[in-house]
């Protein structure tokens, strides 16, 4: 069975395009590999300081995995910083790669562009990921059109270890996850926290609600185009044409019923969230990380016999 990982940072809540365009895709086809989905605390580093928050923050990672359906006996949910092998490794292929090379990285560069600090760790970044995929053999990752250099930088790592220290890692294969595309957000930009026009995935119907409310409507047209587009996730073509056909000019009717149908998706997923206790976070962290951990020790085993740190 082939071995697959993907990982969730830690850096706060969840909005639908989060679920539409890498959660659902994932719980549709986690079952048929062999498949690790990492909390990637240490990612998260790079700009969340606060402790508490990133504690919390943790712990709802592993929340929104269950509460999404995926189950713990066929994947291995496990806690980035719990295995230390990831940065073992990371520091080896900081060593192999050169600084212009990871000048070229575009989630670099756009994150510094929108002001985040252009500390080490966020320069660094594509090689801990690197990491991350490459201590478990990883032969699929799922990834957005937007990711796709992350994959292709930890090809680079293996081949550049590879050529350095004789044969160790294989070369990992994107999966890009098709018939999502861009998950629009409540003011018709892309959905996402810089941008303030997320819907929250496990938020209450009230805040459903007042979300859903103050999307941004064009008051010339007769069909609310932002509403529309958010509208598709849910429902096909055919069932919303009749509606809006049926509610032309009536913008408050049509974002009642986007509402109702968000609350239906939402709301089982809201109540199983909330009913993950937790012990069961901290007992599926400990299992899944021991279990990450026994296999990424093997790996970095041969890796340091390989460099020769080892006598």
């Amino acid at each position: 069975m082939k071995q697959l990982l993907t990982g969730l940072q830690p850096s706060g809540a969840l909005h639908i395009g989060n679920y539409f365009g890498a959660l659902k895709p994932f719980a549709d086809m986690y079952g048929e590999y062999e498949s690790f989905l990492m909390v990637a605390d240490y990612h998260a580093l790079t700009s969340l300081k606060n402790p508490d928050e990133l504690r919390q923050n943790v712990a709802g990672v592993v929340r929104d995995y269950i509460a999404v359906g995926i189950d713990t006996k066929k994947a291995v949910i496990f806690q980035q910083s719990q295995v230390p092998e990831h940065t073992e490794l990371a520091w080896i292929f900081e060593c192999l790669v050169t600084v212009p090379f990871l000048m070229q990285a575009h989630a670099y560069k756009d994150k510094v562009a929108k002001g985040l600090e252009p500390n080490a760790g966020l320069f660094n970044y594509p090689m801990l990921m690197a990491a991350d995929i490459l201590l478990y053999d990883t032969e699929v990752v799922p990834v957005g059109e937007d990711q796709r250099q992350h994959i292709e930088y930890a090809r680079e790592a293996a081949v550049k270890f590879n050529n350095a220290y004789g044969e160790m890692f294989k070369e990992p294969k994107e999966m890009i996850l098709k018939g999502v595309g861009v998950v629009p957000g409540t003011d018709g930009q892309k959905m996402s926290k810089s941008y303030h026009n997320t819907i929250p995935l496990f938020g209450t119907r009230d805040e459903i609600v007042k979300v859903v409310m103050s999307i941004v409507t064009d008051s010339k047209g007769e069909s609310p185009e932002n509403v529309y587009n958010i509208h598709l996730l849910l429902r096909s073509r055919g069932e919303l044409s009749e509606l809006y056909k049926a509610n032309r000019g009536n913008y408050k009717a049509l974002k009642e019923a986007l509402i109702e149908d968000i609350e239906k998706l939402v709301a089982p997923m809201r109540e199983k969230r909330a009913s993950i206790l937790d012990a069961d976070v901290k007992t599926i962290l400990k299992e899944g990380s021991a279990k990450a951990r026994e296999q990424a020790e093997k790996k970095m085993h041969d890796v340091k016999r390989k460099v020769g740190v080892t006598l």
